[in-house]
């Protein structure tokens, strides 16, 4: 009994999570995103921000499972196995690059909060189609029993919490 209310209690809480925005700026609903691979929830569901700055921070403790060779992505994995893709912009990619610089390397631990890339807001906005910064649970079906979104318009990076998750 003692160690099923010990453990039982922890294990209870670790359902339930949260991530916090990545980046400062607005709200975008999913369905919004200018592009059908995230509004059509190809890649999993999730939510966007339209970042104000150029900077992207961990939205939870997390190990990072990759950084794309042009930075202009980052994926990360939760204790309770959630897989969260940051995709910095739209059309991004074809930057090669340019503008972007990580703080982190694939295989390192980060905290909520913790600075993972960060990116020049302007010339995104001259070179790709959009600033647009989709935050998307790859492996949505697979861990999520329910999941609420913010309808908060304003986020606050490593602030705001955007998505709370209960997992399977």
């Amino acid at each position: 009994m003692f160690l099923k209310k010990l453990f039982g209690k922890k294990e209870e809480s670790s359902n339930n999570f949260t991530l916090t925005s990545p980046a400062t700026g607005k709200l975008v609903a999913i369905e919004d995103i200018p592009d059908p691979v995230f509004s059509q929830k190809m890649m999993g569901d999730g939510l966007a921000v339209d970042p104000t700055e150029g900077v992207i921070v961990a939205p939870a403790d997390a190990e990072v499972l990759q950084v794309f060779p042009t930075k202009h992505a980052i994926g990360l994995k939760t204790s309770n196995n959630l897989e969260v893709l940051i995709h910095i912009g739209l059309e991004t990619v074809s930057m090669g690059g340019e503008g972007f610089e990580a703080f982190v390397k694939e295989g390192d631990t980060v905290k909520k909060g913790d600075k993972l890339i960060s990116f020049d807001l302007d010339l995104i906005r001259e070179k790709a189609k959009s600033t647009i910064t989709p935050v998307i649970i790859t492996n949505f079906d697979q861990v999520v029993e329910k999941m609420d979104k913010t309808t908060e318009s304003s986020l606050t990076k490593g602030e705001t919490t955007v998505m709370s998750v209960v997992v399977k």
